[in-house]
């Protein structure tokens, strides 16, 4: 049997998992919480990663009741991510590596969702829609590759949602949308941009910012309004691409990974897609779909079985790590 500790650390959330054959041990996690308004700095982000990131190393050999002696092999997320933060993780897990004598492999974090993602849910080879606060692709697996269909021009769907969220103060709204959507009275339209199998958010966002002041002001709608109609209106342009990689690809099965693939509404119009073309969906619960150690445990037992581990003179970190540039040698 082979063990393996997993760190993660791209963004505002700090984890350590490790992974057993398949199997979770332990996945405990912390979450850098800023102010309602506001966002997260990746300085700040990095001291708070710096100030619990030991404490969750020893909660997570407590929970899986292990000694460093038991574990196998230790994995990082190399990236893509905040510079700082991912510093951080990829120093003390490398310090961990060399103190308890064990190899080292660098994790894509994208490819951590995916793995974590198709151990939980036992997808076999679906479509994938990777979306997060900074990240938004449709992706399949193809030739030793995890190809990317389509993907955001600018900014990640996570990082719209939240940087509305921000402007009328409601803190994490791809989370709480059920209560968005009681709330809500009408739907605003708004611009919807597909361009072939990419999407843009930005102008959307410039657009909804601008007539939220004076909408709200005016009483013409209310903020959950507001949240109902740029939710529907980015989840329908995500389903529509997504489709069409199904489509492309004859495939019969759609997996949700990210921070944003816990929205019970994205799921639910995915859902109705994939029953309208007789296909399977995904998707995974908060413990699995937001960032968290486990993941990248699950890649790193991957990659480490296959013989991919990560020299010490190459454990750095490489923010902008493109999904496409891995070697998945671990699939047929």
């Amino acid at each position: 049997m082979t063990v393996v500790i997993g760190f993660e650390g791209s963004a505002n959330k700090i984890g350590i998992g490790i992974v057993r054959d398949g199997e979770v041990l332990s996945n405990p996690r912390r979450t850098y919480i800023t102010p309602p308004g506001q966002g997260f700095l990746p300085s700040e982000t990095a001291k708070h990663h710096r100030s619990v990131i030991l404490t969750v190393l020893q909660e997570a050999l407590d929970e899986a009741g292990l000694k460093p002696a038991d574990v196998d092999c230790v994995a990082y997320t190399k990236g893509p991510g905040m510079g700082a933060p991912l510093v951080i993780v990829a120093l003390v897990a490398r310090t961990v590596a060399q103190l308890w004598e064990k190899p080292l492999v660098g994790v894509n974090h994208c490819i951590g969702h995916i793995e974590m993602g198709r151990l939980v849910t036992g997808a076999r080879n679906p479509t994938v829609l990777y979306v997060s606060g900074g990240n938004t692709q449709v992706i399949a697996y193809s030739e030793r590759r995890y190809r990317i269909f389509g993907e955001t021009i600018d900014i990640a769907v996570g990082n719209c949602l939240d940087r509305f969220a921000r402007v009328i103060k409601v803190f994490n709204i791809y989370l709480t949308f059920n209560f968005i959507q009681v709330l809500a009275e009408q739907y605003v339209e708004l611009p919807y941009t597909v361009k072939g199998m990419d999407v843009s958010f930005s102008g959307i966002l410039s657009y909804i910012e601008e007539v939220a002041h004076k909408m709200l002001s005016s009483g013409q709608c209310s903020a959950e309004d507001l949240c109902f109609s740029l939710q529907e209106t980015v989840f329908s342009m995500l389903v529509e691409i997504t489709e069409r990689a199904m489509a492309h690809c004859g495939s019969q099965e759609v997996l949700i990974v990210g921070g944003v693939g816990c929205n019970l509404r994205l799921q639910e119009m995915m859902g109705v897609m994939c029953e309208e073309r007789g296909a399977q969906l995904f998707a995974t619960d908060e413990r699995f779909c937001i960032d968290n150690g486990a993941m990248i445990a699950q890649a790193g037992w991957e990659m480490f079985r296959v013989g991919q581990t990560t020299e010490l003179a190459d454990s750095w970190i490489t923010q902008r790590y493109r999904t496409d540039e891995v070697d998945v040698a671990w699939r047929d």
